[in-house]
Parts: structure tokens; C-alpha cells; sequence
């Protein structure tokens, strides 16, 4: 027995040592150009599949039929990744088309993965595919709202999928000067090319929570925002990816730009009595929670604040109420205050986060501006 053994093990020594002979000498092609044997594409295949399926195993998908959430991932969609898995527009982009193996067209493959599947793989990647991982692991909202966009993929003809996908303002505009927009002509191709996609050219983040109002924000704000997102330190794999491009020159702009237009009416019109609970935690604090009034830094009132601090009359309470999330989770970076809303997240709960949110989402936000 102990000799059949050594026979093995010398067998499996042999065949490592010529495997390695083999690819020293560098016989086995690398290049795209020839694809896989058919072997070699199964076998690659049926590991994805099976590694997919048991790493996946344990999530569990959050309501996916959310407007906001598909809107939320198209335009993301249309920036990473149609470039070589196609849309509706542009079903087989060429250069894709030489890449071994080809990135599939999508909506014909959605079916075949259930969403915590296609979870895992929008987050993690696949190896040997050139399909990247999510560029923040901190934001699996992100990632599941891309779940919810690849969900609705198949159904989307080329129009629908335009309309998803651009705000319709930015989407009548032709690329190049914005009348009336006093920043330089290269700072107005990015508000129509990246920022207007998510945020619109008004500012008005599309009217739905998916994204946030900047239409009056802090120049200051804004400005610390993207310098964080540009360093990784403010987490987010769709603003990272759009404020890394950007010069400092155009991050000024841009920030001087959305705090020059007109801020806008209040998200929420009904006051109600989440709305007041929300305005006492706002004006007052939770002092048995040990939570400090929020108007002390974000208003309203007429006192001067640090322009650091972001403005939130006005802005979508789901928006407000995810920023605290990701607070409480530790996950949310930014300026050089951020720190701050940490331990203020943690103590409050669910039901305190909505009620704050509603409070701000009511409020007028020209009203609620501290004295200049």
C-alpha cells in the first residue's frame, strides 16, 4: 500500500513538474485572438457557475421593484458597463467583440441567475474575464440597484433604455455649451456628460431619491465631496469613478456651478406626525440617546455655519435616510467632518432616521439659509 502510495505521489510530482516545463517554455498561446478550446470555455463556465452559486448561498435580495433603485443603476450601467456587454442601443460594441472570452449581451442571459447571483457577481467580478469587482466594496445598495436595473435589461427596447438611462433635459442637450452656464466650456461638457446623467443640469437629482438635490448646496461641500470621492475616501462605485476624472479645476466648477442654481421647492410637501417627530429631533436633540440637535450643523436657523456642513432642507429623505445608514454601518467617508456624523448615526433608529429625513425633505430650503 505504501509503495502504490509513493508511485502516486511521484506520478503527480512528474506531471507538475512538466506542466511547469511546458508553460516555461512558453508554447501555450495567450493571445485573444485564438478563444478558448471548447474544453477549456466548458470547464471555465461550469466552475463560474458552480462557484456562483455556492458563494451566493446565505443573501438574501431586498425589494428590487423600486423605480428609483433601476434608475439608480442604469446610468451607471450605460458608463461601465455597456461598453462591453452592449444595451439596447448598441447591442455588440466591436472592441469587446475581440476579447476572449466576448462579454455577453445581457438581457438574454439575466434570466438564467437569480439576483443574489448576479449580487455576487456585480460585486466580486469573475477572474479571467476582465469582469471587474464593484470599485467600492462598502456600497452594496449600489450593487443591488444595479441588480434591480439588470432585472428590468430584457424588457427595455432602445428608447425605453434611453429614457432610463438619461435624465430627459440632459438627454435633449446637445453636448457642448449650455446657455446661460457661466463656467468654462470643458466644465459644462462634464455637467452634461457625467454629473446630468444622475443630478440633471437643474440640480434636481431627477426629482426621485435615487439621487441627492444639489441644486443651492455649499460650494465648500460639494468641492470636499468630490476631492473625497477622487481619493477613494468618501465610498461610492459610481462617484469614485466619475470624480477621479475630473481635474481640480473642473471640481471647483462644478461645485461653484451647482451652488449658483436655484435651490429648489421642498421634496415633501404633506406634513404629518412623522414630520413633527422628526422636527423635535432636529431642533432638540435626543438627550437620552445622547444625539445633539441637528440644526446645530445643518439648520434651519439664522445662525452662520461651517459651509463644510451640507444643507438638507429640502433634500429626498430615502437620500437622507441612506447617508445615515451607511453612517451608522461605518461605511460612509467624506469631508473632513464626516467623522463626526458617526457616532450620531449609531444611536438613532429606523424609525428616528425617517422621521429626520421627512422633517428636512419638508422644508423649504431658501427659508432654512443661515444669515450671510
Amino acid at each position: 500500500m505504501t509503495r502504490r502510495l509513493i508511485k502516486i505521489a511521484v506520478l503527480l510530482v512528474a506531471l507538475a513538474f512538466g506542466g511547469f516545463l511546458v508553460a516555461a517554455s512558453g508554447i501555450i498561446p495567450i493571445k485573444a485572438s485564438s478563444g478558448h478550446w471548447a474544453i477549456t470555455s466548458w470547464f471555465l463556465n461550469f466552475t463560474k457557475e458552480r462557484s456562483i452559486a455556492t458563494h451566493s448561498l446565505g443573501l438574501e435580495a431586498p425589494s428590487l421593484d423600486e423605480p428609483s433603485l433601476v434608475v439608480k443603476g442604469a446610468g451607471h450601467y450605460e458608463t461601465g458597463c455597456s461598453p462591453c456587454h452592449g444595451s439596447p442601443k448598441l447591442r455588440s460594441p466591436w472592441v469587446a467583440q475581440q476579447m476572449t472570452p466576448n462579454p455577453p449581451y445581457l438581457p438574454p442571459e439575466i434570466s438564467e441567475w437569480e439576483p443574489e447571483e448576479l449580487f455576487y457577481i456585480v460585486k466580486h467580478g469573475v477572474k479571467f474575464t476582465g469582469m471587474p469587482a464593484w470599485p467600492s466594496q462598502h456600497r452594496d445598495d449600489e450593487v443591488w440597484a444595479m441588480v434591480a436595473f439588470l432585472r428590468a435589461l430584457p424588457e427595455l427596447d432602445a428608447e425605453q433604455y434611453r429614457r432610463l438611462v438619461n435624465d430627459e433635459a440632459a438627454a435633449t442637450t446637445a453636448v457642448g455649451p449650455i446657455q446661460g452656464l457661466q463656467i468654462p466650456e470643458k466644465t459644462q461638457r462634464a455637467v452634461i456628460e457625467s454629473c446630468s446623467r444622475c443630478h440633471s443640469t437643474d440640480g434636481l437629482g431627477r426629482s426621485m431619491g435615487a439621487f441627492p438635490r444639489l441644486a443651492g448646496q455649499n460650494q465648500t461641500y460639494l468641492h470636499a465631496s468630490l476631492q473625497a470621492y477622487a481619493r477613494g475616501e468618501r465610498h461610492s462605485g459610481i462617484m469614485e469613478l466619475v470624480a477621479a476624472r475630473l481635474s481640480p479645476e473642473e471640481m471647483s466648477e462644478l461645485a461653484r456651478y451647482y451652488e449658483s442654481l436655484k435651490s429648489p421647492s421642498p421634496s415633501l410637501r404633506e406634513a404629518d406626525s412623522a414630520v413633527e417627530r422628526g422636527k423635535e429631533i432636529a431642533l432638540h436633540g435626543i438627550p437620552n440617546q445622547r444625539v445633539p440637535a441637528c440644526a446645530s450643523c445643518h439648520g434651519p436657523g439664522a445662525i452662520p455655519r461651517n459651509p463644510a456642513y451640507p444643507l438638507l432642507a429640502g433634500q429626498y429623505a430615502d437620500y437622507l435616510v441612506l447617508q445615515l445608514e451607511l453612517f451608522k454601518n461605518e461605511h460612509r467617508g467624506g469631508t473632513a467632518y464626516s467623522h463626526l456624523m458617526r457616532p450620531v448615526a449609531a444611536r438613532l433608529t429606523a424609525e428616528q432616521m425617517r422621521d429626520v429625513a421627512l422633517y428636512y425633505a419638508s422644508l423649504d430650503p431658501a427659508s432654512a439659509l443661515p444669515a450671510r
